[in-house]
């Protein structure tokens, strides 16, 4: 029989740290923490194959998992003297989610399960605390009339704050068990109304309608875009986690706690987190009380007034650091935990992996390699790539003059400026046009989601540093200022209310995720510190890598960016983008429009001593590194003038009437100009494109060698070739041009030729085009279009709803199709060195910044990728781990 449940606790454990695949990240951990003798209250998980039986099978369970739960929980019983549904010494549970990957607050969970009218009275007895024994049942029926019954939230906590408005209570905790009584009769009035029948009192039926609403959660929206934004497949699945209660609400001798064994913020080694005295967990994540600092030292660098675990529950606290250092030196990463405190004994109810910004897993990594705690190599693997996007990217200039709104909690680094929203709706909305956003809440809770992940920052007026706001932001890399109380957000009107000004949603603010300020307007920002960790790291990829790193650069701009960010030449320069500029397109358009050759010649020598200045600017900023020209790519719809205005312009320049340029504009439409005139059929049409364009190179290699005395031997590359003998005919005339130029200026060239492979037929007959060929750059981006038939600027329509439906796992505009399309680029590069074995390989599309693509570039061997500036970090780091996972 297949083994659905598996049980831990008592210092042992049927699960295993390598069973998270089955067990989930929460189970299994649970499972080890128990097999380490750390004080964890029993309990069980239900595997996640039960999640993809019961998903698959219309919300059914499988044979046998009713009497492997009902075993599990007479184990759990036998550990902890009480029994489940008992009316005299009942065993009460939680009810958790836990998947493979941590998802923070996107899946649902009820705690005190168990609880009834009997069951509440005989916990009442046995604690001696009929207050906590009645909070304790209105918080059951609270959290599983939403999670389970699909009660609204906010009917529950209308009836709460009516009852302290009516008494005068300011805090959950000033209500006694009477009130607490009162409440649950209304409470369960609530429900039945919603539902129409009575709150479920039977435990064992209250067991599986919260078995089956974790499962359910699985499929809720907030989850399944959690996923899609952070591409975790639907057939994971989720476990659940059944575990004996232990309450922080027991009095002042009680507590609990969320903490990070590093700062998550910063990665200073010290331990940081938040706790409640007298709290259930919900308490702590949900803002709604404010949390105090366990340690001492926190307390005083926050200013708080309230006492640190370490005052309050000295010894607690001593065996609290002492587990936390044990968790830490087990995993060798920075844990998250969550912790209870029942009457003076401490429990640990989960560790896993601490989400943490980019900064913090740089520190956290650098720290721990030298400590030896790890090795550089596991320092390198441990950093996700992408997330270095978070350190590129400005931060307010210090210099800027600010007007403070107001101070909230440094929830998340670095810095966004935005127009105001108050609904993730809205910001979801308005980033569709293109504007950028600041999510002002009261609070986040999992169904804002979607706006957390439009915005530019999140700002909060409630919640602590372990809040859902800065959980969620910080594993975004998004900034965010939580708990900022001195601003009131009014919802219904749109507006903030900050130190006596009112902005309206559309204004413009400023939030410093590192010092937890919000400011009016929008500041300045500069460039960010990449010393320190970030270059430590950096070298070390540097050392263990195969592949260069190139950049997509053609200003002068962008090539100093790169070379800043470390990249080792250029891997495309789009010639075409230099002819856009005011100054220049007017000629461009002259030699598109003119209709003969010697018309197109004379505005081609307009444009020659531009180009020619652009190449010397890049070769001399990349000083002997390599440079790949990609001679005129698109078609020329792109640089003809559409209004009557621009024709008119045009025609005045060149001395032709406008309606005969009009009529050569139409002559050059195209139905489909992807496909049509473009790439290297311009430069066999018009071949004095090609020879300006190769003059202008060899010239402007000749005048940079001799200014920087470097070495510049270009690369030249002939775009979009499916023919050789297509690529013959251009290199004749890029060849011709060469000899030219060494005639006249006396001096040799050193150069190659190569072609961009981003069609099919080019990587099908790469043999043959490796014979002309001295290197190949693949063009993903097209060779992607032209593969699926697909076009990037339309595909956005349907691809979302072939994710939806499981056809593609991922864009393949933003990850390599390793299948269809990166099986044409190993095709290619095989067939290309059999002809020629030295033949350079390297790939320049989007792809060649994207860590999975970058991953498939390494098994296929090429010689470098080429990216975006701004990602040339990413990639270094991206090259090194697929070396690293290359070699097993």
């Amino acid at each position: 029989m297949t083994k659905w449940v598996y049980a831990f606790g008592d210092g042992t454990a049927e699960g295993t740290s390598g069973m998270r695949n089955l067990l989930g990240g929460k189970g299994s951990n649970l499972a080890e923490m128990s097999s380490l003798g750390l004080p964890v209250p029993p309990g069980f998980t239900i595997t996640t194959e039960v999640c993809t039986y019961y998903t698959q099978n219309g919300d059914t369970y499988p044979d046998g998992l009713t009497a492997q739960v009902e075993t599990a929980l007479d184990r759990i019983s036998a550990l902890t003297g009480r029994r489940f549904g008992d009316q005299e010494n009942p065993l009460l549970v939680s009810v958790r989610s836990g998947a493979r990957v941590s998802m923070p607050g996107m899946m649902d969970t009820v705690l005190n399960l168990g609880l009834n009218d009997a069951t509440v009275q005989a916990l009442a007895k046995s604690s001696g605390d009929a207050r906590f024994a009645y909070d304790s049942y209105r918080r059951f029926i609270q959290m599983y009339g939403d999670v389970v019954l699909g009660v609204e939230h906010h009917a529950f906590e209308e009836i709460l704050e009516h009852e302290k408005e009516t008494k005068g209570y300011v805090l959950d905790t000033d209500l006694t068990a009477a009130d607490w009584q009162g409440i649950i009769e209304r409470y369960k009035a609530v429900v039945e109304a919603s539902i129409g029948k009575p709150f479920p009192q039977d435990p064992h039926a209250q067991l599986w309608g919260a078995v089956g609403a974790v499962f359910g959660s699985w499929m809720n929206q907030r989850a399944i875009t959690y996923r899609r934004l952070h591409t975790i497949p639907e057939t994971w699945g989720t476990a659940v986690n059944v575990q004996a209660m232990v309450f922080g609400n027991m009095g002042d001798t009680s507590a609990t706690g969320v903490a990070f064994t590093r700062n998550p913020s910063t990665g200073e080694n010290a331990l940081y987190g938040e706790f409640l005295v007298n709290a259930q967990g919900e308490d702590v994540v949900a803002g709604i009380r404010t949390p105090q600092s366990i340690t001492e030292k926190a307390r005083i660098e926050g200013g708080s007034d309230k006492p640190s675990m370490e005052t309050v529950m000295p010894a607690a606290f001593t065996e609290f650091v002492a587990i936390c250092d044990v968790l830490e030196r087990h995993y060798k990463d920075m844990q998250d935990v969550e912790f209870t405190i029942e009457r003076g004994k401490l429990w640990m109810l989960q560790t896993r992996s601490g989400k943490r910004t980019a900064k913090a897993a740089l520190r956290s990594a650098v720290d721990m390699a030298n400590e030896g705690l790890i090795t550089r190599e596991q320092a390198i693997a441990r950093i996700d790539p992408a997330s270095l996007d978070q350190l590129l990217h400005p931060t307010i200039d210090p210099s800027a003059e600010r007007t403070v709104l107001a101070s909230g909690l440094p929830a998340s680094p670095g810095a966004a400026t935005g127009e105001i929203v108050f609904s993730s709706d809205e910001a979801e909305r308005l980033k569709g046009l293109g504007k950028k956003v600041v999510l002002v809440r009261v609070e986040t809770s999992p169904e804002d989601i979607h706006g957390m992940h439009a915005a530019e920052g999140i700002l909060t007026t409630r919640g602590g540093m372990t809040s859902h706001a800065a959980v969620v932001a910080r594993g975004m890399g998004k900034p965010c200022v939580s708990g900022a109380g001195g601003i009131r957000v009014d919802y219904a009107k749109a507006t903030l209310t900050a130190a006596g000004r009112t902005l309206k949603a559309g204004d413009q603010i400023t939030i410093d995720g590192a010092s937890g300020q919000v400011f009016l307007g929008a500041l300045p920002m500069v460039k960010p510190d990449l010393s320190g960790d970030f270059s430590n790291l950096i070298a070390w990829a540097d050392d263990v890598r195969r592949m260069k790193v190139r950049a997509n650069a053609e200003t002068p701009a962008d090539a100093r960016v790169a070379r800043e960010f470390g990249a080792e030449g250029i891997g495309l320069c789009r010639t075409e983008h230099m002819f856009f500029d005011e100054g220049r397109i007017v000629a461009v358009r002259e030699m598109i429009l003119a209709d003969n050759e010697q018309g197109r010649r004379a505005a081609l020598a307009k444009l020659l001593p531009m180009q020619r200045s652009d190449f010397v600017a890049l070769f001399e900023i990349m000083a002997g590194l390599p440079v790949t020209i990609r001679l005129l790519d698109p078609p020329l719809h792109e640089f003809i003038p559409h209004g009557d205005e621009e024709i008119a312009e045009v025609a005045a320049a060149m001395g032709v009437p406008a309606d005969r340029m009009k009529e050569r504009a139409e002559a050059l439409h195209e139905f489909n100009p992807m496909l049509g005139h473009r790439g290297c059929r311009l430069a066999i049409s018009y071949p004095e494109i090609a020879e300006m364009q190769a003059r202008a190179i060899f010239e402007a290699a000749i005048e940079a060698a001799e200014k920087t005395g470097a070495p510049v031997e270009p690369e030249v590359m002939v775009p979009l070739v499916g023919l050789k003998a297509e690529l013959d005919l251009v290199k004749a005339t890029i060849d011709a041009t060469a000899k030219a130029v060494e005639k006249e200026t006396g001096k040799t060239l050193v150069y190659s030729v190569g072609t961009m492979v981003e069609l099919p037929r080019a990587a099908l007959r790469a043999a043959e085009i490796a014979e002309a060929a001295e290197f190949f750059s693949f063009g993903t981006n097209d060779l992607t279009q032209t593969t699926f038939g697909i076009s990037r600027d339309d595909a956005a329509s349907f691809l979302g709803a072939y994710q939806t439906k499981g056809i593609i796992e991922r864009d393949p505009f933003v990850t390599l199709d390793v299948d269809g399309v990166g099986e044409l680029v190993k095709i290619a590069a095989e067939r290309g060195r059999t002809t020629r074995p030295d033949i350079k390989l390297g790939i320049c599309g989007e792809h060649g910044g994207d860590p999975a693509s970058i991953t498939f570039c390494e098994t296929v061997g090429l010689d470098y990728v080429s990216c975006s500036p701004f990602r040339v970090p990413i990639a270094r780091l991206s090259a090194a781990q697929a070396a690293l996972k290359a070699k097993g």
